[in-house]
């Protein structure tokens, strides 16, 4: 078991096991270098650059990830989850930006970057300061 498996599961898993799951299925897509990508191309760039700027993010609905990652991405993220394909676009609606903030400290991310090595940072810099 992986450093990573131990501190979600000491902390009971709840958001840190939802959290593994979402960066697992970013990697599956592609990775965030392609999920923003696909931002940019269905025409959110300037969402893309807030997530990446020190500035204040700008939001994203949950219809606005559904028709940019598309349904069948998301329903598979649901069903790893265990919730439903609404409430799955809420979950990356809400945590793309914080994912996106945490993995672009300069303004960019990195293309080689290892969301569950990055992940698990996140969780460390949260829960153990």
């Amino acid at each position: 078991m992986g450093l990573f498996d131990q501190v979600t599961g000491m902390m009971g898993g709840g958001d840190a096991g939802k959290f593994k799951v979402i960066l697992t299925w970013i990697n599956e897509q592609g990775g965030i270098q392609a999920i923003l990508e696909r931002f940019r191309e269905k025409g959110f760039s300037d969402v893309v650059t807030s997530w990446l700027s020190g500035a204040h993010n700008q939001s994203v609905n949950p219809e606005q990830v559904q028709e940019v990652l598309g349904t069948p991405a998301i329903s598979g993220l649901a069903e790893k989850l265990g919730i439903d394909v609404g409430s799955a676009s809420q979950l990356l609606a809400e945590q793309l930006p914080k994912i996106v903030d945490t993995l672009s400290p300069a303004g960019e991310v990195a293309h080689d970057e290892d969301l569950l090595t990055k992940g698990f940072h996140m969780l460390k810099d949260k829960f153990f300061r």
